[in-house]
């Protein structure tokens, strides 16, 4: 069985339609410098895209072959290869690692500015735009966990205004729907939980049992509330993932938390979108996360 036989028919025909449009518009361009750069790029992208393929390839044989579907001897023959090289691919990196992305991953970081007032309650000069002490503590612990699970990692800033490049795979988003009223409205389709504001500040609703939860750290706790879910791209192409505490604290709550379970979400959620919250508490004195647990079901939209 010939390689291209192995794909569905329907996801073969979109390929193959895709790759014919932009082989074609490539060979229009009359310039053959652009069609030289053009040509260049897209082939850069076609090897990334292909790297993202192995990486979902190797952890489907790693599934495959863990739940017991088929041995490597079975495997091998269903993909046309021999079984030492189905043996080769399965010990690559952890399957769990395709729940952060199979390639690099983009951590995108909001950006805000500071209230002008120092610890004393002074006012002093504003400075320009910064990110969150607590935001990126949190990129530190999501990096030490993509390095465990062995995916390369980088983080960007989210300017003033909110306004992000969410088209695109292998991103995270770190920034609260004050600070992005394109995350808002995103935000927005979630049938499940939905981030408010009243007199009180900000708060996040179940809106399948009314509860409405707020930050204990309004009480002066040390413990905070997170949502945490896999959004909807505006192209309609794909999906991004979403932290977003109540407070900058609880976002640490949400890593904390995946450092724990990752292997489990994985395991019952893959790519498919959710959303859930997360509680967390930190520790008062040195503001590190020492506990984090999950307090809503894995929300999904329905039909996904």
């Amino acid at each position: 069985m010939e390689a291209h036989d192995l794909i569905p028919a329907a996801l073969r025909d979109q390929l193959d339609e895709a790759f014919d449009v932009t082989l074609s518009q490539l060979k229009e361009l009359s310039d053959p410098l652009q069609r030289a750069k053009a040509a260049h790029a897209l082939a850069g992208q076609a090897q990334e895209h292909g790297n993202e393929l192995q990486a979902v390839r190797n952890e489907a044989m790693n599934e495959a072959l863990r739940v017991g579907r088929l041995n490597s001897t079975q495997l091998a023959s269903e993909l046309g290869i021999s079984k030492g090289r189905v043996s080769q691919l399965a010990k690559g990196a952890p399957p769990e690692r395709l729940f952060l992305g199979s390639g690099k991953v983009i951590v995108a970081l909001a950006e805000k500015l500071e209230d002008g007032n120092d610890k004393d309650g002074k006012r002093k000069a504003i400075q320009g735009p910064v990110i969150a002490t607590e935001d990126v503590q949190t990129y530190e612990r999501l990096r030490q966990l993509a390095e465990d699970i062995r995916l390369e990692i980088s983080f960007e800033r989210i300017p003033l205004g909110g306004n992000v490049r969410l088209n695109r795979t292998n991103l995270v988003v770190i920034c609260g729907p004050r600070l992005s009223p394109l995350i808002e409205q995103i935000l927005e389709s979630d049938p499940h939980l939905q981030f408010g504001k009243d007199d009180d500040g900000w708060h996040l609703t179940d809106r399948n049992t009314g509860q409405v939860y707020r930050s204990p750290m309004d009480r002066g706790e040390n413990s905070d509330i997170a949502y945490f879910g896999r959004l909807p791209r505006p192209d309609g192409k794909g999906t991004f993932l979403y932290i977003a505490g109540i407070h900058a604290r609880g976002s640490g709550g949400v890593v904390h938390w995946l450092n724990k379970e990752l292997t489990t979400v994985h395991r019952e959620l893959k790519a498919r979108r959710f959303s859930t919250l997360i509680s967390s508490r930190f520790d008062p004195k040195t503001l590190e996360i020492v506990a984090s647990e999950r307090i809503t079901p894995f929300y999904r939209p329905e039909g996904a």
